[in-house]
Parts: C-alpha cells; structure tokens; sequence
C-alpha cells in the first residue's frame, strides 16, 4: 500500500494535492483496495461550490457504491473525464492518472484539518 510523502490525507481515504490555491483529489491505494474494481466514477458537482465533507460524486466498485467527500471546501472546477471510459485507472494508478477532481480553495486555512501521510498510515494499519 503506498502513501505519498507530499500528499494530504482524510479520514474518508481521499487524497489531497495541493497546487496553489488548487488542490488535485482523488481515492487513496487504500480505497481503491478495499473497493475492489471499479467500474464507474461519478461527479455531478462540476462548477458547483461544495462546503468541506460535502458529497462531491460517487465511485462504484463491482460490489458496493461508496460517496466522495469534498476534502476542503471550494468549487469543483474539473472533473478526470478519462475515468468516464477507464474507471480502472482509479485501481491502476490511484495518486497519477486516477485522480478525480480539482478544486479552486475557498479557505486554505482548512488544510490543518487534513492528515498528513503518518497520520494517515496509523489511520489504515490501526
């Protein structure tokens, strides 16, 4: 299971990139992993503003559908439109090509909230 040094992390297994005043989202090795094969990701909340925990899409694996949330607030200003065709990229490469949206920060002050990787770690392996 990897967990990226540079990354910040949520107690809900999203990933965090933060890239200015952007922050690059996606579902942690973990997830994906304990998911099992998706086939579907989706986002309906593209141009909208969505508040921190704020259900942001949904991934379905072959034997469950689970929620995204929103890992800081801000507005979803795009969507991975590669998962439409190849979800598997989420289980293939979760922190590269698998990544799910971008968000434009409403707060940056928001990120004390997020876990970094250690924390992160001692979340998933107990």
């Amino acid at each position: 299971m990897k967990i990226p040094e540079e990354l910040h992390y949520t107690k809900d297994h999203e990933w965090i990139k933060i890239e200015g005043d952007e922050a690059i989202v996606g579902i942690t090795d973990f997830a994906q992993g304990e998911l099992g094969d998706i086939v579907y990701v989706e986002v309906e909340s593209l141009d909208e503003t969505l508040s921190a925990e704020a259900v942001f899409g949904t991934v379905e694996a072959v034997k469950t559908v689970s929620d995204l949330f929103m890992p800081l607030s801000g507005e979803v200003i795009a969507f991975n439109e590669d998962l439409e065709d190849t979800p598997e990229l989420v289980n293939e490469d979760p922190y590269g090509k698998g990544w799910m949206i971008k968000i434009k920060l409403s707060d940056p002050a928001e990120l004390e909230n997020l876990l970094d990787a250690q924390a992160y770690s001692s979340l998933v392996t107990g």
